[in-house]
């Protein structure tokens, strides 16, 4: 049967190694093994959520694009309904992307690493190319940049950053999307924007054609277990996406639940991106105090990248945590993260528990 599979699949993806997410790096097993360890390695919120549903018309089918849940986020990011996609987490935004704009086995995307690894894994998985114009010093080099021009269909740029945390300059971003405005579609991931929310480009949307936003509620909204993210584009982008996308991409449970964050519990986020920013402040001083730490990163998310002095001492500390149950993210394999850890940003009690056991 191995030989059949192997022989039938694309050639590609015999070999192809899947996103590593942090559930497949340590994988959550039943819930009694998960409450035991202190999650700090996917950059999720800390706490629990308190919703309720209702089953009414569980029976039925969700409408595509759900009423409560597009006129919530309209209210929220101050675009029309049109401008709005609502996609499974901004993973599916990326998909629907690549899939409408690159044609398999011909068209190529642009990626700047240090960067969300899923851009890469779903062009592999549509057949399309990965064009590679690094960062420099955590900001866009827009000499690179401006070589690749009429080269590529979809350019990926992700600010705040992930694995790095850090804004990208404004300036930067209109550049780069300037470059590109007649022959490829910028994507600005804001995942976590909300911890900068003053540093949205949804404003540049009625500027440029070429401009898509992606956002979720993963993040700051504290609803990573929903799946539940938003692309943000021009009629017409979304217009086309929604020929590609599934037919009912948002079950009913999550529209409910999303819009109730998104109105009389938006207050919830606001107080979480001030708590994880106290507690992410606190952090950054006690790292940079510490003598294995060569450099911590600047960060306008709710994790906090930072470099080992050796590579010895990036391991014991990551292997010190993981016998004390305390799981952060390895990212030295990043190109230009060598000896580099990530740490999401817990609780407080969480990330006392993480110093106390470094130190």
């Amino acid at each position: 049967m191995s030989n059949l599979i192997n022989k039938l699949a694309r050639e590609e993806l015999i070999d192809m190694v899947p996103y590593q997410s942090a559930r497949r790096l340590f994988a959550s097993g039943n819930t009694e093994q998960a409450n035991s360890k202190i999650w700090l390695n996917a950059n999720e919120a800390p706490g629990t959520g308190h919703y309720q549903i209702s089953s009414e018309n569980i029976n039925r089918y969700p409408d595509f694009q759900p009423d409560n849940l597009l006129n919530a986020y309209s209210d929220y990011s101050g675009l029309k309904r049109s401008q709005i996609l609502a996609t499974r987490g901004a993973d599916e935004g990326i998909e629907l992307i690549i899939r409408s704009f690159c044609r398999a086995y011909q068209d190529s995307i642009l990626i700047c690493p240090p960067t969300y690894g899923m851009y890469a894994i779903s062009a592999q998985n549509h057949g399309a190319d990965i064009v590679k114009v690094p960062l420099q010093n955590n900001i866009l080099d827009l000499d690179g940049l401006s070589q690749q021009v009429g080269k590529v269909k979809v350019v990926f740029l992700c600010s705040p950053g992930n694995p790095t945390g850090n804004l990208l300059p404004k300036a930067q971003l209109i550049q780069a999307i300037e470059l590109f405005k007649d022959n490829a579609i910028v994507v600005v991931d804001e995942a976590y924007i909300e911890f900068s929310p003053a540093q949205t480009s949804t404003d540049l949307l009625t500027e440029f054609d070429n401009v898509i936003v992606l956002r979720t509620l993963s993040k700051a909204f504290a609803l990573a277990g929903l799946r539940c993210g938003f692309t943000l584009a021009s009629e017409e982008i979304i217009t086309l996406l929604s020929k590609v996308i599934a037919p009912y991409p948002i079950s009913a449970p999550v529209a409910e639940i999303a819009s109730t964050a998104l109105t009389s519990q938006l207050s919830k986020m606001t107080q979480c991106v001030q708590t994880c920013n106290e507690v992410k402040t606190e952090l950054v001083t006690w790292l940079s105090t510490q003598n294995w730490c060569r450099e911590v990163f600047a960060s306008n998310a709710n994790f906090v990248l930072f470099r080992c002095v050796n590579n010895n001492e990036k391991t014991r500390i990551f292997d010190l945590l993981v016998a004390n149950n305390i799981l952060i993210r390895d990212q030295s394999t990043q190109m230009q993260l060598e000896n580099c850890l990530r740490i999401s940003i817990g609780s407080q009690q969480e990330v006392t528990l993480l110093k106390e056991v470094l130190s």
